[in-house]
């Protein structure tokens, strides 16, 4: 079908790479370069230039590449109208989330919506906030649910739900027998982070600079899971999602001690790209995210 040809070549394009381009759309890099050239035979020219580490749009093909994607638009337009009529909600969303929200609000929101929606196929992508909203702006996600804010002005951002950050402490720790942190408590500890780009560890980073606390040592962990079990075996102090460690603070794994006139709030957020396709499938997704917000 001509619209899956055009697919092809739009998205190794945007990639700049044909075996990225096959990555995503699922097939072979070989097939990837039989749909561009039964292409560029079929137009008689042309339309990219490859070599080992470039792949180069030629005139022509920045002029396919213009009227392709209002081929490919007009074509989903047309499915979604066409599902509508039939009152069916089919297609796929390519949904990425953070870390926190990926690991604990995600999979009860998609084992709902799976169940009721069988034929809309779910990809999902778990990774750090950065990460996420880098993949909407690449499009290859249709939408990202992350922690906290984001500046990108060719990104929307939606918050959906507060979450808050608490200070997570080992039960064998000094400060453990506390009911209340000062801030001077929280001098010369030893922190467990995560990795830079983390929503989690931006919020860390700022509590540090905020209450220009002094560091002995760190360690670094690129996992809420990771965090939680360094913490555990008492390594240091932690900032997490209350998400995160609920279940172990039941469980009377782990402490948590509130700061003194300290609360932190921060949102969850949907990104989507300014130009994005809103399909009926991906509007109630979201919907679902709304929905459990309002419930949790």
């Amino acid at each position: 079908m001509i619209v899956d040809t055009m697919k092809v070549f739009v998205t190794v394009i945007e990639q700049k790479n044909f075996t990225r381009a096959g990555e995503m759309l699922n097939i072979s890099q070989p097939n990837v370069s039989l749909h561009i050239r039964n292409l560029e035979n079929e137009v008689g020219t042309k339309l990219i230039h490859r070599t080992p580490k470039l792949v180069q749009i030629t005139e022509a093909g920045q002029i396919l590449y213009r009227h392709a994607k209002r081929i490919l638009l007009h074509y989903e337009e047309a499915k979604h109208e066409i599902n509508d009529l039939r009152n069916v909600v089919t297609g796929k969303i390519r949904v990425g989330a953070s870390f926190t929200i990926g690991e604990y609000i995600l999979p009860k929101v998609l084992a709902e919506y799976a169940n009721q929606f069988p034929q809309v196929e779910v990809q999902t992508i778990i990774s750090n906030s950065d990460e996420v909203i880098g993949g909407v702006r690449t499009k290859i996600l249709d939408i990202g649910l992350i922690e906290g804010n984001n500046k990108e002005l060719d990104i929307q951002l939606i918050p959906f739900m507060e979450d808050e950050m608490v200070l997570v402490i080992p039960l064998n720790h000094p400060l453990s027998q506390m009911q209340q942190i000062e801030k001077d408590m929280l001098q010369n500890q030893t922190w467990i982070f995560r990795e830079t780009g983390s929503g989690t560890r931006t919020y860390m980073d700022n509590l540090i600079s905020e209450l220009d606390l002094t560091i002995k040592h760190s360690f670094v962990f690129s996992s809420n899971q990771g965090v939680k079990e360094a913490v555990k075996a008492g390594l240091g102090i932690a900032l997490l999602s209350k998400w995160t460690v609920n279940r172990e603070i039941m469980t009377n794994e782990l402490l948590t001690i509130p700061i003194k006139n300290k609360k932190i709030i921060r949102s969850f957020s949907f990104v989507q790209h300014e130009e994005s396709d809103v399909s009926k499938a991906l509007k109630i997704f979201a919907q679902k995210i709304e929905e459990f917000s309002t419930n949790y």
